[in-house]
């Protein structure tokens, strides 16, 4: 077992976790501890200028060294950490295009924590032909197989629907013989999820989100919008398949003329109908669906998957786990196994036509000047 630090940032720009694993890369031994770093104002919205730009913008250098400094920042209070799994902070996802873009560099960060540093998880997922995303599925699998082994779960099929900026449900076998056997994982972009809603909370209402769904629970959905959005060709397209944060910006659109409350109410709903319409690709109905990520927290979003959804839906807690930092252990995880060489995706949770192993691993003492390293192995 080794001790890993996962460390995630992800779409919705309001900082970085990280979490302690214990792990052999296939099984969990133990959870550790975790914290949060905020990232400030102004932090945030350097980021959130930066969405959209490729590893050629000229602003990418700065925010990559804002994104290492947070990370470093708050890496400091684990120095049990034997490894570090960086995943970085995405700016701009096109996997049948330019690729994938996770600002930071790994060199960098091994630098400044002293320790190896496991990141650029995503690129060779795409370079070989996958989608780059989700890559949470199999930490999900040794999830359900911790927790069947605690009493907490059957031994039997169980969906994990990650609520962050963009929605992802992984459904796993906990009874298969690794995450990468047949038949162990099935894993997809949903839609939206908390980015159009955080994105209406600050721009109308300066806050950062709708605080427990009070908003969104005084208001009403839009049907003509809502009808309009699950037309979109995306809910007809099989999984596995990954969508960039902003993919369905035409969604912001079409509540623009609503009141806060209905506009609210109505991306709410908009969550809930893009899950409820990916159910149809999952191999068979799951004993219930797990809830992590922020979204878990707006209860108006609990109601609304708990209306739309033919099967039980429970945050994860519900079978002892943290909601709040199960994407951050996942990174930890996943560090491990590339450091041991298994795979991290696979053809039915990105699409790879072939398992693969991706990311880098970067050490301190190879550590060399920022520049062409960020895109090669050091």
């Amino acid at each position: 077992m080794i001790r890993a630090l996962g460390m995630m940032s992800g779409t919705s720009l309001d900082g970085v976790d990280a979490a302690l694993i214990e792990t052999d890369g296939v099984r969990i031994g133990a959870f550790g501890p975790s914290a949060f770093r905020a990232f400030s104002d102004n932090e945030a919205g350097a980021l959130h200028g930066g969405l959209g730009l490729w590893p050629d913008a000229p602003a990418v250098p700065g925010l990559a060294q804002l994104v290492e400094a947070a990370h470093a920042d708050l890496a400091a209070g684990f120095p049990q950490a034997e490894l570090i799994g960086f995943h970085g902070q995405t700016l701009a996802h096109d996997p049948r295009g330019r690729g994938t873009h996770q600002a930071g560099c790994g060199a960098a960060l091994a630098r400044a924590t002293d320790r190896p540093v496991v990141w650029d998880f995503r690129t060779e997922d795409v370079r070989q032909g996958g989608e780059g995303a989700p890559l949470v599925p199999f930490f999900h699998w040794a999830c359900a197989d911790w927790a069947v082994g605690q009493g907490h779960l059957p031994p039997a099929p169980v969906a994990f629907l990650n609520l962050g900026g963009v929605g992802n449900i992984s459904w796993v076998d906990p009874t298969a013989a690794a995450p990468d056997a047949p038949g162990a994982c099935l894993a997809f972009d949903t839609g939206p999820a908390n980015a159009p809603l955080n994105d209406l909370m600050r721009q109308r209402c300066r806050q950062s989100r709708d605080e427990g769904g009070a908003l969104a629970a005084s208001g009403r959905p839009d049907p003509d919008v809502l009808a309009a959005f699950l037309d979109d060709p995306w809910f007809q397209r099989p999984a596995p398949k990954s969508l960039d944060r902003d993919q369905f910006a035409q969604l912001a659109q079409g509540v623009a003329r609503l009141s806060d409350a209905d506009a609210a109410a109505t991306l709410v709903a908009a969550l809930a109908g893009a899950v409820a319409a990916g159910m149809r690709w999952l191999p068979s109905a799951p004993e219930r669906v797990l809830v992590c990520g922020g979204g878990r927290h707006n209860a108006a979003i609990m109601a609304a998957l708990a209306q739309a959804l033919p099967v039980s839906v429970a945050p994860v807690e519900f079978v002892g786990l943290d909601g709040d930092m199960l994407e951050a252990q996942a990174f930890g995880w996943l560090a491990v196994r590339v450091l041991r060489g298994l795979p991290i995706s696979g053809p039915s949770t990105t699409g790879v036509p072939a398992p693969v192993c991706g990311g880098r691993i970067s050490h301190p003492r190879h550590a060399v000047a920022r520049g062409a390293e960020n895109y090669t192995n050091v």
